[in-house]
């Protein structure tokens, strides 16, 4: 802003660094007792799977939501649509894996992701590490990962499913 108040556009906003993204991703239990639930990159053996057109993996999900955001190219929905038969069943870091190329093809560098889940079961804090570590790997980036309960509250307080929330940090190259 200058001294009378005007707003000063910035010469060249490419040049702003760093970006910041933000993405969210809710999935529900399901019925089917065979389908294997993922999370944070992870398989849950005993857990029951969640629905999706993909794994259901909430944690990698809103990780490339982020991701997508802050490179402002869209949305994991308009980037790897239900309409796309070559991403139903994907998993999740496959994914993240594919959302990290686009953002580096669009100019951009990953500084880092942090992806708070939110759930009841299954308990993450036992394999937090581990998490980390499969999503780490796939982002070539710092992924940190986080867990907590709504203590009985909505959806995943009632246990019908898992929600995740990441933000993401970008630089241009």
């Amino acid at each position: 802003m200058s001294a009378s108040g005007d707003v000063v556009p910035i010469a060249d906003p490419q040049a702003q660094q760093p970006r910041v993204g933000i993405g969210v991703d809710v999935h529900a239990y399901g019925a089917d007792t065979a389908r294997t639930m993922w999370l944070g990159g992870l398989a849950w053996p005993g857990e029951a799977g969640l629905v999706g057109h993909s794994d259901g993996d909430v944690a990698a999900h809103a990780a490339c939501d982020a991701l997508l955001s802050a490179a402002g190219l869209g949305d994991l929905g308009s980037v790897f649509g239900t309409d796309d038969p070559s991403w139903a069943n994907a998993t999740g870091v496959a994914l993240l894996t594919a959302t990290v190329h686009l953002v580096q093809g669009a100019g951009y560098s990953i500084g880092n992701i942090a992806v708070q889940v939110i759930g009841n079961r299954p308990r993450l804090a036992a394999r937090r590490v581990e998490a980390e570590a499969a999503l780490t790997a796939a982002a070539g980036a710092p992924v940190s990962v986080a867990a907590t309960t709504s203590d009985g509250l909505g959806l995943t307080g009632r246990g019908e499913g898992v929600a995740a929330v990441a933000t993401a940090l970008v630089f241009r190259r």
